[in-house]
């Protein structure tokens, strides 16, 4: 209990540093939001009393503590865009970019465990150099290659899948591959290099003694503690799924995180892009608080 409330302990303070970063990087970058928001053409004055009414015009130390005043009350501010909550914004998006993740996420882990416990059993025979190959490919593939690629190929040249999101789950399917294609390759590599690791160890040859054949032996057991740096990875990926959301949504038009992050940045509407890194980050954090849990029910010597 007391290594879960230091946990807990490191997401706030994790949050309150990206909190700090994100507030004073967008301040320092040159230009007025003001100015951009309205038009070049428009005269000073006006510029001048809009930068006042966001309050653009106070010291740096007391925007920020009026920042953290209301996120400690839950309100991430308003939007200067779209004149809107940026909670609601956030909250609204929320949900298309959970889905691409777990979508993406669920398709990453399946190809990517399977293809490694395959090249791991048929070690330096075709299929795993084959596999190794399509691993290798995975990785090194950026995301905005994997997707107009399958655009062209699911939608161009034979009309299988939608081009872009339309709310159906077909239409949800390419942009899952698109954004996991490249984890499931970092998958598969320590999948198969943490599995190989367990061939020879006394636990089973214990099992093969008791009747279990060699693969029998590695899948039901040596599989089981290959797993731990494996989901370890996995948490950590999921940050990577979520910021390589930003082209996925793009490119296949989901109004999610990613895409509200773009817009925030192209519009300069700092209490939108704060509110959506902050939400990510918590989001992130929470995730990987879930990955040490489930690596102690696989690994119980890690209560200790």
């Amino acid at each position: 209990m007391s290594g879960f409330i230091r946990r807990c302990v490191g997401v706030v303070l994790v949050l309150f540093g990206v909190m700090v970063m994100i507030f004073v990087v967008l301040r320092i970058i040159p230009g007025n939001p003001a100015a951009v928001l309205l038009n070049e053409h428009v005269n000073s004055a006006t510029i001048e009393r809009l930068t006042a009414s966001m309050n653009l015009d106070k010291p740096l130390p007391e925007q920020f503590f009026m920042y953290l005043a209301g996120v400690l009350r839950g309100d991430l501010g308003q939007s200067y865009y779209m004149r809107q909550s940026v909670l609601s914004l956030v909250l609204e998006a929320f949900p298309y970019t959970l889905k691409l993740t777990i979508l993406s996420a669920v398709f990453a882990w399946v190809l990517g465990i399977g293809i490694g416990v395959i090249s791991a059993l048929h070690h330096d025979r075709l299929p795993d150099y084959l596999f190794r190959g399509v691993s290798l490919l995975g990785v090194s593939v950026p995301v905005f290659m994997v997707a107009l690629f399958l655009q062209y190929l699911f939608y161009f040249r034979f009309s299988l899948l939608p081009l872009v999101y339309d709310g159906s789950f077909e239409s949800m399917i390419l942009p899952a591959i698109a954004l996991g294609w490249n984890s499931a390759g970092s998958v598969a590599r320590l999948t198969r290099s943490s599995l190989m690791e367990q061939f020879g160890q006394p636990y089973l040859d214990t099992a093969r003694a008791k009747g279990l054949t060699a693969r029998q032996a590695v899948l039901t057991h040596g599989l089981k503690n290959s797993m731990v740096p494996v989901i370890t990875m996995i948490a950590m990926q999921f940050s990577g799924m979520l910021s390589g959301a930003v082209i996925t949504e793009s490119v296949f038009g989901i109004a999610g995180l990613g895409k509200l992050a773009l817009t925030a940045v192209q519009t300069r509407d700092m209490p939108l892009l704060q509110g959506t890194v902050l939400f990510s980050a918590l989001v992130i954090s929470l995730g990987n608080i879930i990955a040490d849990l489930i690596n102690v029910c696989l690994d119980p010597r890690l209560r200790v």
